[in-house]
């Protein structure tokens, strides 16, 4: 199938979710594809559009397209979009009934679970990491994030370069896509490391499901 009729046939599906999403609040944003890096195909309150990054239609700002998500703003909120996912609302009126309550992610290459999300409102990248105890971020990290971690509790933990000082912190939130979890307990360790590792701090807020190769998050209530 060409890329006009994969994109057609995504625009299809995406009007038919979006016709069944409830009215009023902020608009009703989906993510049913891109041109690369440099655009992505939104459909806003049902109407399809093809957006610039960096440009704004209808109030939405698109941030960034990275695969198969999709960074928007509108007004002072920010959301990450999965690619294929239901059409949500966003904005500051708030989310729509039953939504930010579930992650789905996508295994990718090596059957890890990765994902664009925010930090404090900054956004990041994150790997599932069921064996972590708590959220790690690497100092660099936790540097461009702006995170005050040195405030926090030191601590020793054990690395592949053997124990090293670390700082325990609790973040104000982490969210991926319209689900936000507030107060989460972080450790910032030296070095580099290639995404932020979502720990059990996270997960435990979670009833977690994989089936195959998908793997659902629900918050717990």
């Amino acid at each position: 199938m060409s890329l006009s009729a994969r994109l057609s046939a995504a625009l299809s599906a995406g009007l038919l979710a979006t016709a069944a999403c409830a009215q009023g609040g902020g608009p009703v944003v989906g993510f049913n594809g891109s041109l690369g890096a440099k655009a992505a195909l939104l459909l806003i309150d049902g109407e399809p559009y093809t957006v610039a990054v960096g440009a704004t239609v209808r109030g939405v700002r698109l941030l960034s397209v990275e695969g198969s998500q999709a960074e928007i703003e509108l007004g002072s909120r920010r959301q990450i979009l999965v690619m294929g996912a239901s059409p949500g609302r966003v904005g500051d009126a708030g989310p729509a009934p039953n939504a930010g309550r579930k992650i789905v992610l996508s295994a990718g290459s090596g059957g890890h679970f990765t994902s664009s999300g925010t930090i404090n409102g900054q956004t990041t990248q994150f790997l599932i990491d069921t064996g972590a105890t708590a959220i790690s971020i690497s100092q660099t990290e936790a540097e461009r994030l702006g995170l005050n971690f040195l405030a926090g509790r030191r601590v020793l933990t054990q690395t592949a370069n053997g124990v090293v000082p670390a700082h325990m912190m609790a973040l104000n939130t982490v969210r991926i896509g319209d689900v936000e979890v507030r107060n989460v307990e972080a450790i910032v360790i030296p070095g580099q490391m290639s995404h932020v590792l979502l720990g059990n701090s996270f997960l435990t807020r979670f009833q977690m499901q994989r089936h195959n190769d998908v793997l659902t998050l629900d918050l717990r209530y």
